[in-house]
């Protein structure tokens, strides 16, 4: 019969609960490693990884204490000590790495976040919406004001009141130029 790996390290574990004993002897097995480290408190969990090929542990396993406290306690104590002929080496426990993430590696799947990142692509689309729309607004403006001034630029030049008199249409353009001038 085939032996199954558990899968412990869920999304959100407190790691400071959660140690990593490597250096385990190929008899060593999850009573064993429970037996060893359940004088310090409470355990809430053990496992020891399975290689794939093998269905034998990859000579480490974790642990996981109820408590803090007692977790410390425990890696304190049997950090360097021999079991079943070979010293461990007890480190608190990493996050499962996986490629992905923005630092190329993250600790939950892609897909972990979907919802996040449905929000954050929505927040970027309103806002998006909204800028276009106030750029809009603002050409609008610029639009109407810009149309002000040419009315009233136009109402400002005065009509010659002889067209045919060349004297009055240049006296008319001088005093447009003085009043555009100043």
């Amino acid at each position: 019969m085939a032996a199954t790996q558990k899968n412990t390290l869920y999304v959100g574990t407190d790691f400071t609960q959660t140690f990593m004993a490597g250096g385990l002897d190929e008899n060593v097995n999850e009573a064993i490693l429970h037996a060893a480290f359940i004088p310090f408190g409470d355990i809430k969990d053990v496992t020891t990884p399975l290689d794939q090929a093998t269905q034998k542990h990859r000579s480490f396993g974790f642990v996981t204490f109820l408590d803090k406290e007692d977790a410390s306690a425990a890696m304190d104590n049997m950090n360097n000590t021999e079991l079943y002929g070979r010293v461990l080496t007890v480190n608190y426990a990493q996050p499962i790495r996986i490629k992905g993430g923005e630092q190329g590696w993250a600790s939950q799947p892609i897909w972990a976040d979907a919802d996040t990142w449905f929000e954050r692509q929505q927040q970027e689309e309103e806002m998006q919406r909204l800028q276009a729309e106030h750029q809009a607004v603002v050409r609008a403006a610029e639009a109407e004001e810009r149309k002000k001034l040419t009315e009233e630029r136009e109402g400002e030049v005065e009509e010659p009141e002889e067209k045919g008199d060349p004297m009055a249409t240049a006296e008319a353009e001088v005093l447009a130029q003085n009043n555009t001038g100043s």
